[in-house]
């Protein structure tokens, strides 16, 4: 499959090895002073061991490479013992990975007696983060901006004057991801637009701007629960009912780009080929950026 996974440049890899112990996944060797990847299956293209090489030797390329396998990876990841395993958990929770998360802590679970840790300090360790970020304590990583409370004057936005009472565009039920059933026939052949939550509350024409011919679907990358069964209906969508253009609506805060990887994912996954748009809404209302993808 055509996936997001990283790229050594040998010329500049100095075989320091400072990117190993910060892939989680053991995807990464020092070998003959170089680094390695040993593993297409065990790297999830997310980089967070490019922050650690200081000659910028590792970068991120888009090909065909065989599909990350979360299972293979946590198996593997046992022998490491305690703190790899929860910093790989971590990494994925950070990083809003929520379907990869899922199979793991399905792992974890029916494997809990060869666990070097027991259930509930997973509970804590994953828990606890998001308790502080609702909390207002910020990410695990440091201040979460996308939980940052603020207030702004919306007197200085041009809104256009009251006149009859404005319609909705809304024209299927039900709209959230979990409810949705991708074989329903108002999505064959639509416009797809795919928003976040808090979009619709931030952009003040949404209706007539996005929603006005197509056929909606909402979800939250950072509060739903189970969000690797969207990418199973993304797909569906696009091979089974052919959905025509996919418009990706999402907030301008982090947790929010987790939205445009689900539906990345998907097609990367699907049969068919459909463009894709993403839309970019800044926390004060405005489109910050719009773009096909």
């Amino acid at each position: 499959m055509i996936r997001e996974i990283i790229k050594i440049d040998d010329d500049l890899c100095n075989g320091c090895g400072n990117c190993v112990p910060n892939c989680h996944e053991g995807a990464l060797q020092i070998i003959d002073g170089k680094a390695r990847l040993i593993s297409e299956l065990m790297c999830d293209g997310l980089g967070a061991c490019i922050g650690h090489c200081p000659e910028g030797a590792i970068t991120i390329e888009k090909r065909e490479a065989d599909a990350y396998d979360e299972i293979a990876t946590i198996s593997q990841m046992v022998k490491q013992g305690k703190a790899t395993m929860f910093a790989h958990l971590k990494h994925l929770q950070d990083h809003n990975e929520t379907g990869y998360l899922q199979q793991a802590l399905g792992f974890i679970k029916a494997n809990h007696e060869a666990m070097p840790f027991e259930i509930s300090e997973v509970h804590e360790l994953l828990h606890g983060a998001r308790e502080e970020q609702t909390s207002g304590g910020g990410c695990a990583t440091g201040g979460c901006p996308g939980s940052a409370p603020m207030a702004f004057d919306a007197g200085g936005l041009k809104m256009a004057a009251p006149a009859a009472e404005v319609p909705s565009e809304l024209t299927q039920w039900p709209v959230q991801m979990h409810l949705i059933n991708p074989a329903a026939s108002y999505f064959q052949g639509a416009d797809l637009l795919v928003a976040a939550d808090c979009a619709g509350f931030a952009y003040g024409n949404f209706h007539n701007d996005f929603i006005k011919g197509r056929k909606m679907v909402i979800a939250c990358p950072k509060l739903d629960q189970g969000t690797d069964i969207y990418v199973q209906k993304l797909v569906k969508l696009i091979d089974e009912s052919r959905v025509n253009t996919i418009t990706v609506v999402i907030m301008e805060v982090p947790c929010c780009g987790g939205l445009s990887q689900m539906v990345k994912m998907a097609t990367q996954m699907a049969s068919r080929k459909v463009p894709v748009k993403e839309v970019v809404i800044g926390i004060k209302g405005d489109v910050l950026s719009e773009e096909w993808v």
